[in-house]
């Protein structure tokens, strides 16, 4: 059910997370098969050094949209981990999805050398290998869901929002820092530690996670994490009662629901456990769903020999659906059932099943094992969001502001030009820099001129010829010295001045308003204001 006022107490994979940052480094051997689960001997770390939200930075000031994993999609990332059989699924998936699925796949590989057998093994399973791109850098676990970047959009930007890992594995918690930084993408941290399968979201906002989160930041309350996640990713977020731990360790939502459009949802059912604790936790969260309006199909659940068989645990890409299928016969006889019913719920994608028998008893299956990486709204084009002086300020001649901004594109942005205007954005006139570094931000030296019309606009450049731009909403003022006969206030005397003169010529408002035009200031627009302008002439 959603979260009211009560909490599930802290299970022993979920401990208390307070207190001194993890000092000891986990060793992970490579492609050893780590669970998704805690380690004994992580248990043990996070024991003496629970884990700890990192120190809020910086936050998003632009308007965001949290991207659903429905919507358009560049790339899967993915990291080059786990057993034989785990990597086979990896790369059934990588197959799929750089073909049908229209997507590239980003696999994260340890070193130069795992590239090159990853790569051999891709192509050897059918991928697009035009469509796949190599990160060289170490990752410890396969499980990158949960410690992989979440995607906003910022403007029409993309820009990651990053969480603490809710596991002590620091090569897998800094990922998201190294692909945005590779990627040249904006990224936010959160103070949450989080595991990003304990979340769901559609395109409208509406987001879902259980009361883990709650269990793992005892310091905040559940309306202070609904409040951050609003903050920082701009979503609504309810919290649900878990599976029992003895169900599904995790207590991840992407185990038992998925979201597959605004409001169409597929949750678990238990054909052969009805009315027990897992069973009532889906039904309850299928009710509610469909008195919200959404609607619900249900996919058969299974639990054999501890073992949490799960169809929910799907992965979309466009227009393409990787579905898992199992191998015991326990279980094998539900497939075709959810294939049928993925099916009937996303009628515009193809589904494919994905035999995930070798990795389920790890507490995860194919969503686990894959990050969405949306597209860059530009297409070819690159983009930029202002983040300062986007309207409404007053600044002074001399004063040294910064400029900021983030950028987005296909390939790379190479510079970026700010131009200011003082018409209101009637013409951008003034170039302030051009062909800057695209680093983010600019200090510039306010001018000496006088307007209450000013705005930027950035225009920013690509390797191919493209380009973007984007500028203040409103105006700004600039309060500068005062240029007699500056008549449009524009920091020169010139024929603008002439035109501005003549279009407001005769008496000036009365009672007395602004009227710049009125040069001789005697209360009338005359021919001694153009004599004034002239004899003021600055070019």
């Amino acid at each position: 059910m959603p979260f009211v006022s009560h909490l599930l107490a802290p299970v022993v994979l979920c401990l208390p997370l307070v207190g001194a940052a993890p000092t000891g480094v986990q060793e992970y051997p490579e492609f050893a098969p780590i669970g998704r689960d805690l380690t004994p001997r992580e248990r043990v770390q996070v024991e003496q050094h629970p884990l700890q939200a990192a120190t809020v930075a910086q936050q998003p000031v632009g308007p965001l949209h949290c991207v659903a994993e429905y919507e358009p999609m560049e790339a899967l990332l993915i990291a080059w981990e786990g057993s034989s059989s785990w990597r086979t699924i990896l790369t059934q998936m990588a197959a799929h999805v750089t073909t049908t699925g229209d997507a590239e796949i980003h696999c994260v590989v340890d070193t130069a050398s795992e590239q090159s057998s990853a790569a051999s093994q891709i192509a050897a399973g059918g991928a697009n290998m035009s469509r796949v791109q190599f990160f060289v850098r170490t990752t410890d676990t396969i499980w990158i869901r949960d410690y992989g970047p979440r995607y906003v959009y910022e403007g029409s930007v993309r820009a990651i929002v990053d969480h603490t890992y809710n596991r002590p594995r620091p090569n897998d918690n800094a990922l998201p820092s190294y692909y945005g930084q590779v990627r040249n993408h904006a990224r936010y941290q959160i103070p949450l530690v989080h595991g990003g399968g304990n979340y769901h979201l559609n395109a409208l906002g509406s987001s879902h996670a259980t009361e883990l989160i709650s269990n793992e930041n005892p310091s905040l309350t559940p309306a202070q994490i609904i409040a951050l996640w609003a903050e920082y990713q701009n979503v609504q977020t309810t919290i649900w009662t878990p599976l029992p731990a003895t169900v599904d360790s995790t207590q991840h939502i992407d185990m038992w629901m998925q979201i597959v459009d605004d409001r169409v949802i597929i949750i678990s059912d238990w054909p052969t456990e009805s009315g027990s604790e897992q069973d009532q936790v889906c039904d309850t969260a299928a009710v509610d769903f469909m008195f919200r309006g959404w609607t619900v199909h249900r996919v058969p659940a299974r639990r054999v020999s501890g073992t949490h068989y799960t169809y929910t645990n799907m992965v979309m890409c466009n227009d393409l659906v990787l579905l898992p299928s199992y191998t015991n016969s326990l279980v094998s006889p539900y497939n075709a059932e959810a294939l049928a019913t993925v099916q009937a719920a996303c009628p515009d994608h193809t589904v494919v099943p994905i035999n995930c028998e070798a990795i389920v008893s790890s507490a995860g299956v194919m969503h686990c094992i894959v990050m969405h990486v949306p597209e860059p709204l530009g297409g070819a084009n690159p983009t930029v969001y202002l983040q300062t002086l986007r309207g409404g300020e007053s600044l002074e001649p001399g004063q040294i502001v910064d400029i900021e901004w983030i950028t987005d594109d296909d390939v790379a942005v190479t510079d970026v030009d700010i131009l200011l205007s003082t018409n209101g954005g009637a013409s951008f006139d003034t170039t302030i820099v051009a062909g800057t570094v695209d680093d983010g931000a600019y200090a510039w030296t306010v001018p000496d001129v006088t307007t209450s019309a000013a705005r930027l606009r950035l225009v920013v450049h690509d390797g191919d010829g493209n380009a973007g731009s984007d500028e203040s909403d409103v105006d700004f003022d600039i309060v500068g010295s005062a240029i007699p006969g500056d008549v449009n206030g524009d920091g020169v005397v010139n024929f603008g001045d002439i035109l501005a003169v003549i279009a407001a010529w005769g008496a000036c408002p009365d009672p007395p308003a602004e009227c710049p035009a009125d040069v001789s200031g005697n209360g009338t627009v005359d021919f001694a204001d153009v004599l004034l302008v002239i004899s003021n002439w600055t070019g």
